[in-house]
């Protein structure tokens, strides 16, 4: 059962440009997510889904309203602090992987830890422990380029999860990945879910992938449009 709200945006317009140029991608924006919560966001090219998402993952501010992260209000904050706000309470994941291409799977699943400050040979047992959770305990010393896609998006969403973030972000996750790997993927999310108690966001434009949440929102011209149960209720 959800708990307290995790996340809480407040009538959020963001705006790019000015005058006549002026593009409205957020407008009058109010949504919450509940800690314990998966939660699809869907919505086609240009509904402002992205755009959330970036707010939601302190990426971008708003240009009106106001967000609080796990209670803390993030447009009051510096640049530096949202840098350590999102280290500390958030996990991310995007269609690309974004892993850095000249570290071992096991080098990129302790870099958030690094900057955490986490000591060196407690970071190497963590990371270690959560390659081998996801079934990648003999590729610890393999580089991207020596891994599948679908092993990287795995390296990819045990680097996001190794600080135990409050909320887990992912943008078109499987977007890169064919359908099996897409479901072993998405077994993961459920996995982190129901196991774990993860909330989850997720943007995505399949409607199979949205399914699998717990509530499925609906984004149009910038707006929240719909709101309504996937399969795991």
């Amino acid at each position: 059962m959800a708990g307290a709200v995790v996340a809480e945006l407040d009538h959020i317009r963001k705006t790019y440009g000015s005058g006549d140029t002026t593009v409205v991608a957020l407008d009058d924006l109010t949504m919450s997510v509940r800690r314990g919560e998966y939660v699809a966001v869907m919505g086609t090219s240009g509904s402002g889904k992205s755009t959330a998402m970036n707010i939601l993952g302190c990426l971008d501010r708003p240009s009106s309203g106001s967000y609080r992260l796990n209670g803390t209000a993030v447009e009051q904050l510096t640049d530096d602090q949202l840098a350590d706000l999102r280290n500390r309470e958030l996990g991310f994941i995007f269609q690309q992987f974004h892993l850095l291409q000249e570290l071992t799977a096991l080098e990129n699943v302790m870099l958030p830890m690094v900057y955490a400050g986490v000591p060196a040979e407690e970071r190497e047992e963590r990371g270690i422990r959560s390659l081998q959770r996801i079934g990648l305990g003999e590729r610890l010393h393999n580089k991207p380029n020596q891994l599948s896609g679908g092993q990287q998006q795995r390296v990819a969403l045990a680097r996001a999860i190794i600080n135990q973030p409050n909320l887990l972000l992912a943008d078109e996750p499987t977007g890169a990945l064919d359908s099996r790997t897409t479901a072993e993927v998405l077994d993961l999310f459920d996995e982190l879910h129901r196991q774990q108690g993860m909330t989850i966001v997720l943007v995505t434009h399949e409607h199979d992938v949205a399914a699998r949440a717990q509530r499925v929102v609906h984004f149009h011209d910038g707006r929240l449009v719909s709101s309504g149960a996937g399969s795991q209720v």
